[in-house]
């Protein structure tokens, strides 16, 4: 595989970021990446922990046959902006600028595109596929001309229209609203929290989930971008825009294929979203719930905590994930799958 630098520009900012291609000559059907939440560079990788989930999975598709895009958010890496100060809708349309410079690309097949998003990033690709503009193409001349028939119209006549999202990969994502997320996290994690932290809780009379339900009220009466909760300063511009965020209308715009998984030990999005995602999407779908899985796409043995992404982000993304990953997007995206 081969890596080269692609930057574009999106609402007066310049992201920079990097086109995997595999061997061999294009054009090559290709997928736009989409990393999590978080100040995250294109690999994945947050300064304190790197995920390495874009970058492993764009080596894993590169080796299918299949380029890949991935981009420094925001403020982050290469990109220029304030990551802290960037709306949570930002990051859709910043996606979809990526998107148009994807398939604008020599070496990519514009009509062999697909996203994949992990996490956040799994959002804003349901938001991609549901809201591309379909691409305005001639009809097969054996259809007829929809002028002067009931219901027809001059300016649809002997045309047809295809997506611009070919198929559409969502991992570890969520199907409700953002405050119903978030909630559903906080009742996951007390639990999970370190025995000293359970004690303090209890010593203080503080329950968690009332806790964060609170400081959702008090950002939600913020008004500026950043703004400061509990001694600590926030993006409470994304924070507002993701709380009130329901992601149903996206998902049930989807008309591409769509393969969601996610993993038995997710503690940030409920492992139940899978079926709303399949009984939300109208197109077809593909569903797995993998075994230990965790939210950050490794294997966890015992009960489920946060305190071993640090150790797990060592190692690789599950093997498991990226083969559904690969193999799926190669059938969904083989020329006789788009002819």
């Amino acid at each position: 595989m081969r890596d080269i630098d692609l930057t574009f520009d999106s609402a007066g900012q310049r992201f920079a970021g990097t086109l995997t291609l595999p061997e061999g000559d294009g054009p090559f059907p290709a997928a736009l990446l989409l990393p999590g939440s978080g100040p995250v560079d294109r690999d994945s990788d947050h300064r304190r922990l790197p995920l390495k989930v874009t970058r492993e999975l764009a080596e894993a598709l590169a080796a299918a046959g299949i380029a890949t895009y991935r981009y420094d958010k925001r403020g982050v890496g290469a990109s220029t902006g304030v990551f802290l100060a960037t709306g949570f809708l930002e990051g859709m349309t910043d996606a979809a600028a990526a998107l148009a410079a994807l398939r604008s690309r020599p070496e990519i097949d514009p009509s062999r595109v697909a996203v994949a998003g992990h996490s956040e990033g799994a959002l804003i690709a349901a938001n991609l596929a549901a809201t591309a503009e379909p691409i305005a193409e001639p009809a097969p001349e054996s259809a007829p001309e929809s002028a002067g028939e009931p219901g027809g119209s001059e300016e649809g006549a002997g045309t047809a229209a295809r997506p611009v999202v070919a198929a559409v990969v969502l991992l570890s994502p969520s199907a409700k609203p953002g405050a119903e997320t978030l909630r559903w996290q906080a009742e996951r994690l007390a639990p999970s929290m370190p025995a000293p932290v359970r004690w303090l809780l209890r010593l203080t009379r503080t329950d968690l989930v009332t806790k964060v339900l609170k400081n959702h009220e008090r950002i939600r009466r913020t008004t500026t971008d950043v703004a400061r909760i509990g001694g600590v300063r926030i993006n409470a511009r994304w924070t507002r825009e993701f709380l009130d965020h329901d992601p149903a209308a996206d998902l049930k715009g989807i008309h591409a294929p769509v393969l969601a998984v996610t993993g038995e030990k997710d503690l940030q999005v409920d492992p139940a979203d899978l079926a709303r995602v399949a009984e939300l999407v109208p197109g077809p779908v593909e569903t797995h719930l993998i075994p230990d899985l965790d939210h950050i796409l490794r294997r966890q043995p015992g009960p489920p905590s946060l305190r071993a992404y640090r150790r797990e982000a060592r190692e690789p993304v599950d093997a498991q994930v990226k083969g559904l990953v690969t193999g799926w997007l190669a059938e969904r995206l083989s020329p006789d799958a788009h002819p």
